[in-house]
């Protein structure tokens, strides 16, 4: 492979016919050039739709209560049970797989105001494990803590536009709101960590802790609903059936009740849509290849050609005593020298438009929603060279065989 003489008479050869080979490589370039194209837009399609589900924890399930099908301990069907406070902590004293868990009771269209500054809004009645789970982020100070709890403090933790808002360009920490006509102090201020339709609503709310929202406005130790994530190496769905269990059995709904005790797995959907996109890569990388042999047939069709027109000279060759692995040396090294060069273009070209489409996005700051941050994963990138090295051996493997079995005699005497 590494013979000066070798390689003299591949370039020799390559310049004599440059439009038959720059015409292989290019369905070479073509092939590797569509793979990394194709892979990196995917990409780019599966980064967006990841996107929208934020830096929330993605092991999690969703919890809340819905009308009954099924009666049960003479409980007619049709009733709404109620989740309580006390759920909550039997959840955590039951199943020690629960690492956090974050209740959430809501009241509507609640006046917030600043000295004459204000409007209606939502309040959340939280504890501080919330911000552990949902993608959300603090701008300033802090969010609800243990003493917040522990003491029933009056201290409220403002979404972003609320605190714009009331305080304009006024520092908001430590100023007192009325919230429903009671005073409370702000600690901070909070947001989604993307801004989309369904997070429009994190930006208005204003958090208090629970227990100051059921000792303030009388509302009882009832819960919305509730978010909780599992241990580390615990996945959620083992933990999801006996939460249900749990709750069942606690507000007298049938076990075998599809509602009464509702539920979402964030981790099941987060998988589900994560094997799409696992299947939509292995159609890429299927559709991508396909496109490469295509190139890699014509370069093995044009080294049977050239081995055709060098049958005089292989034989002469053979004839002063060359070997059938050396005639196979030459022929594999010109099929990889012309798939290497023209891949590692194609492949270089199609990751520098990849990476130029995300710059011009970054640096123009577009926004795309189903399309965000296109980019050539590195073991794609190797993958690609070990394909193409592939491609190369197995596009002069036939030629190459060819060649080797020329009988020296026969190829003396052809014309």
């Amino acid at each position: 492979m590494f013979d000066r003489d070798t390689w003299q008479e591949i370039l020799a050869t390559i310049q004599k016919h440059k439009l038959r080979t720059a015409l292989t490589a290019l369905g070479v370039f073509w092939g590797i050039f569509m793979l990394i194209f194709v892979l990196g837009m995917g990409k780019g399609l599966e980064n967006s739709v990841l996107r929208d589900f934020g830096d929330r924890a993605k092991n999690v399930m969703y919890v809340w209560a819905s009308r009954t099908t099924q009666p049960y301990k003479g409980l007619q069907p049709g009733r709404r049970p109620r989740l309580r406070l006390d759920d909550i902590v039997a959840i955590k004293q039951n199943i020690p797989e629960v690492e956090y868990i974050a209740p959430r009771l809501s009241m509507e269209n609640i006046p917030v105001y600043y000295k004459d500054i204000g409007d209606r809004r939502e309040i959340r009645g939280e504890l501080q494990d919330m911000i552990n789970i949902e993608a959300l982020k603090l701008h300033k100070g802090r969010y609800i803590n243990q003493l917040d709890i522990d003491e029933s403090r009056k201290v409220a933790v403002l979404g972003k536009r609320t605190a714009e808002v009331l305080f304009g360009e006024e520092e908001s920490i430590g100023k007192f709101v009325r919230i429903g006509g009671v005073e409370f102090r702000v600690v901070g201020i909070f947001g989604p960590t993307q801004v989309k339709p369904w997070t429009e609503s994190d930006l208005e709310a204003v958090v208090i802790p629970l227990p100051t929202m059921y000792r303030t406005y009388g509302t009882g130790e009832r819960v919305d609903y509730f978010v909780c994530s599992s241990a580390p190496n615990v996945k959620v769905s083992q933990i999801e059936p006996k939460v249900r269990a749990l709750l069942k059995q606690r507000h007298k709904v049938a076990p075998d009740d599809p509602r009464g005790i509702g539920g979402f797995n964030l981790q099941e959907e987060f998988q589900s849509i994560k094997n799409v996109f696992n299947g939509i890569q292995a159609f890429l990388w299927f559709v991508g290849i396909g496109t490469l042999l295509a190139g890699i047939v014509g370069v093995s069709n044009i080294m049977l050609i050239t081995v055709k027109e060098r049958t005089k000279e292989i034989g002469i060759r053979k004839a002063l005593g060359a070997t059938p692995s050396s005639i196979v040396g030459m022929v594999l090294t010109e099929s990889v020298l012309i798939t290497s060069i023209s891949g590692y273009l194609g492949l270089v070209v199609g990751t520098l438009i990849i990476g130029g489409a995300n710059y011009i996005m970054v640096a123009n700051n577009i926004e795309i929603d189903n399309f965000y941050n296109p980019q050539v994963n590195l073991s794609v990138g190797v993958g690609a060279i070990l394909l193409l090295i592939t491609a190369g051996l197995i596009a002069g493997l036939i030629p190459a065989r060819q060649a080797a079995r020329v009988n020296p005699v026969v190829a003396l005497k052809d014309e």
